[in-house]
């Protein structure tokens, strides 16, 4: 089989792509171990995402938002404290109001179980094939991949979607920089008495952020970062027992919460590609960078990529070009590497600044967040980077088609 290009692993930013490339007049083969249907086939189980503007414009632009408008919590608010388990939050504060931008709400939550199949249902002529990669190869013109079950398929290009263990990137050579934070992520989703508003708060302690972030109706998503060790211990405790040791941690202003759906724990390290592309291959999504959840921007981030390489090949294409020459795809890295180097620092550099307990540590970044909540016009620049609304943005993110 021959196609324009292969895409292998159908998760979400996988499926966007796929989507965006075959709008564009490409003919794309999506590769993908896992069943479309057991990819879509989850009920509610709390996982979620922060989608940016952005975000919200590229799912526009591809036809998926409408889908999901109606389950998507905006995000009107986000509180952002220091502070330690059974005091509260410090007095010093930042807020981020959605109102300080013209572009509405800061972005919207998403429920797993809403986007995953949206993105499934949408419309594009995509070539679907329930296999992995298992051997890819170089040809003249082309490169060939040979799939798990034995069939070969041959494109102009190969796109690793594959996760941070790309075995895409594995095969084309290419290494990672990186290192492991010591740190799990407890992710669950809550209920809770009273209503959310819909702000999202980030709370500083020194084991690392509880993210607080909004869903529909009286609920919210929690994002809890903890050490390794003890976030394993507290996967092991009963429901009961777990909320004990949430609840100083999560406080009283919303009431009385109890659990709701399933509990998971991911552990935290940061992964990022050398390079984003070889010849006749690129890497987009985790397969190029994983970071820490502090800021929330990995899904974001991974959109970012799929906006910026199907605008490249799209275009590529309509002029005439081979869209797997190595001159080709450098355009989609020299697009991104910035961005992914800057978030990779930033995501690093706060947990390194928060996740700690040193009082000359905690006084500063106090008096910092103090410094950006008196300064309107940073303050206003913070939101606008985070909902994905500065620098040279691809047509997508702006809720246009290529």
């Amino acid at each position: 089989m021959k196609t324009d290009v292969i895409i292998a692993g159908g998760g979400l930013a996988g499926t966007a792509l796929a989507i965006a490339l075959s709008q564009g007049g490409l003919r794309v083969a999506l590769v993908d171990p896992v069943p479309a249907a057991d990819r879509g086939a989850a009920g509610f189980d709390g996982r979620s995402y922060a989608l940016s503007v952005g975000s919200r414009n590229l799912l526009r632009a591809i036809g998926v938002w409408d889908a999901v408008a109606g389950d998507a919590q905006p995000i009107l608010d986000i509180c952002i404290s220091d502070g330690r388990v059974g005091e509260g939050p410090s007095p010093l504060t930042l807020h981020f109001d959605h109102a300080e931008i013209e572009e509405g709400p800061m972005g919207h939550m998403v429920e797993d179980r809403h986007l995953r199949p949206a993105l499934l249902n949408a419309r594009g002529d995509i070539v679907r094939i329930e296999a992995g990669v298992a051997r890819q190869q170089i040809e003249p013109g082309a490169v060939e991949v040979t799939l798990t079950n034995g069939d070969t398929l041959q494109a102009a290009a190969l796109v690793g979607c594959d996760g941070k263990r790309s075995g895409v990137a594995q095969r084309a050579g290419i290494r990672r920089t990186g290192w492991d934070y010591s740190q799990s992520a407890l992710v669950a989703a809550i209920s809770h008495e009273k209503p959310h508003e819909g702000i999202a708060h980030q709370f500083f302690m020194p084991e690392g952020p509880l993210a607080i972030l909004p869903l529909m109706g009286n609920r919210a998503s929690i994002v809890w970062t903890e050490r390794r060790d003890r976030a394993d211990a507290l996967t092991a405790l009963p429901d009961a027992a777990y909320l004990d040791v949430l609840r100083p941690r999560f406080g009283d202003f919303l009431g009385d919460t109890t659990l709701a759906g399933a509990r998971f724990n991911y552990p935290l390290s940061l992964s990022i590609a050398n390079r984003l592309v070889a010849d006749r291959m690129a890497l987009v999504g985790d397969a190029a960078h994983a970071v820490h959840p502090i800021a929330g921007q990995g899904l974001n981030a991974g959109l970012k990529d799929v906006a910026a390489l199907a605008e490249v090949l799209i275009l590529a294409r309509r002029r005439g070009e081979d869209i797997g020459r190595i001159d080709v795809l450098e355009r989609y890295q020299r697009w991104r590497r910035f961005d992914v180097a800057t978030l990779a620092l930033a995501t690093d550099g706060f947990n390194r600044l928060f996740s700690n307990d040193n009082p000359v540590l905690r006084l500063a970044r106090d008096l910092g967040l103090a410094a950006v909540q008196r300064l309107p016009d940073l303050r206003r620049g913070f939101i606008r980077e985070a909902a994905g609304l500065t620098g040279d943005r691809p047509k997508l993110l702006q809720g246009q088609k290529v």
